[in-house]
């Protein structure tokens, strides 16, 4: 059996997980939480191109559609910003992996849980790019706490649904780990022979065709 999953039917997408950028143009009296959320979503995508430290919190403010005063004024630093961003990551993850277990339970709950995963990391490149950068720039005492939070909540989600000992949760999510860094070089698309085995000993020869739109 492969290391996570067979997908079967259609990839369950995280679209519904995404945060959507709310445009500050032709949106009237928008409140605080809503500007808050609309440079949630700029800084999403900004971090996840240029990372904490190489990100100007100008290109986010102007993203948003509103000043950079404004932006400090909600986050305070460019620091908290990136953590923000991270933590909603996090927890859009959480969230993706919620739904995509639903009743299930044990194996069952894995195999959904991967397979939303798969089409997460797939399709939504932002998203994993921002969260690969969260782990590089865990250097930071105060970004490695909240990305231990995040994930030590994702692991004790997935132990507890799944009810698998430790090595087979273990196993799990070093499968997720090594999709996250065959996505992060878009190995779907590539062409050499090794990155398809790899991919194909990973999720299943039936779930890499899927994921990669072969056939399609």
């Amino acid at each position: 059996m492969p290391l996570w999953f067979d997908t079967g039917g259609e990839p369950l997408t995280s679209s519904k997980l995404v945060s959507y950028h709310l445009h500050m143009s032709g949106t009237p009296r928008q409140t605080a939480e809503q500007r808050r959320e609309a440079v949630l979503a700029a800084a999403l995508d900004a971090f996840a191109r240029g990372g904490l430290h190489g990100t100007s919190t100008e290109e986010i403010a102007a993203a948003a559609g509103i000043s950079q005063p404004y932006l400090f004024r909600l986050f305070g630093t460019k620091k908290k910003l990136f953590l923000a961003t991270i933590e909603r990551c996090m927890a859009d993850t959480l969230e993706l992996f919620r739904q995509a277990a639903g009743e299930e339970r044990g194996q069952e709950a894995l195999d959904a849980m991967g397979k939303a995963y798969v089409a997460m990391v797939t399709t939504d490149r932002t998203r994993l790019l921002a969260q690969m950068e969260g782990y590089a720039a865990c250097d930071d005492p105060d970004v490695r706490d909240a990305m231990r939070a995040g994930y030590g909540k994702l692991h004790l989600f997935v132990e507890t649904v799944s009810g698998q000992d430790e090595a087979a949760v273990a196993s799990w999510f070093a499968g997720g780990m090594l999709l996250n860094v065959a996505a992060a070089m878009d190995l779907w698309s590539s062409r050499e022979p090794w990155a398809r085995r790899l991919l194909e000993g990973a999720i299943g020869a039936d779930a890499f065709a899927a994921a990669a739109g072969e056939g399609s």
